[in-house]
């Protein structure tokens, strides 16, 4: 009914007898120029350039992260037990068309990840507080990198001896604990911004699983993997294997503390404001 109405009322009338009104129904062309003003009259919203760049990175960062921590879940949960399983003659098969692609794609969406992720945070949040606060952002910005590159390199040390999974979670959780400890600390932008606290914290979770993928994931499967397929596999395999399922087991756990910050920074209010 309300089509209707609007449909008569854009036609012209005229009076007819005993004060009738009366419609005529409009041609092909009046229809299409009320429809053409109707849309020329509908304005498109505006956004800043920082605003779109914001919701690109936010999308590439999701896209790219789904892909990452899905594969992540993969390999943990499907792979691990698939391989135990397979005969030893399939397994040449199996890390050539499905292992090594599969890492290749787990890699690459690491980095991506990474990458818009950080450019999201240090661009939207805190150089937006820097300009707030009249500082630079790059203090902070530096203090993230230095103190969750330094974390990763001690764990890197302690998995590359190969020791119990039992002593590389209490490592991994003393460490991560102290690095969020110093950045919520000693950051000098965003003590009281939830958003670079909590993203601080959760994508220094993400900087390590990063460099556990590209550091021992990748390149010691990549050894074993390409050593088997080439008939001469490394005398070390079974470390390196070893190592890059400690590596891999760490990023599993890791992923669900910072999933919960990189959600909290937006939608639960745990740090600053």
């Amino acid at each position: 009914m309300p089509d209707l109405l609007s449909f008569f009322a854009a036609c012209p009338s005229s009076q007819g007898a005993g004060g009738l009104t009366l419609y005529r129904l409009q041609s092909a062309e009046e229809i299409y120029m009320h429809h053409l003003i109707a849309l020329a009259s509908w304005v498109m919203p505006t956004h800043t350039w920082t605003e779109a760049l914001a919701i690109i990175l936010r999308w590439i960062h999701l896209v790219a992260g789904i892909t990452w921590i899905g594969l992540l879940y993969f390999f943990n949960l499907v792979n691990v037990p698939f391989m135990k399983q397979v005969d030893a003659g399939m397994k040449p098969k199996v890390f050539q068309y499905m292992t090594l692609p599969t890492l290749q794609w787990f890699r690459w969406s690491a980095l991506v990840t990474v990458i818009a992720g950080f450019w999201y945070w240090a661009q939207i949040y805190v150089a937006a507080d820097a300009e707030r606060m009249g500082t630079s952002p790059w203090g902070t910005i530096g203090l993230f990198l230095l103190i969750w590159v330094v974390t990763w390199g001690i764990l890197y040390f302690v998995i590359s001896k190969t020791p119990t999974g039992y002593v590389v979670g209490a490592v991994t959780t003393v460490l991560v604990f102290l690095a969020a400890l110093l950045f919520v600390n000693f950051t000098p932008v965003g003590q009281d911004d939830n958003h670079v606290l909590s993203i601080g914290i959760g994508g220094g979770f993400g900087i390590i699983m990063l460099l556990n993928v590209w550091g021992i994931i990748w390149r010691n499967n990549k050894a074993v993997i390409t050593g088997t397929l080439a008939g001469t596999p490394p005398a070390n395999a079974a470390t390196l294997g070893r190592q890059a399922f400690l590596a891999s087991r760490t990023n599993f756990f890791l992923s669900v503390p910072m999933v919960f910050f990189m959600a909290a920074s937006s939608h639960y209010t745990i740090l600053g404001r």
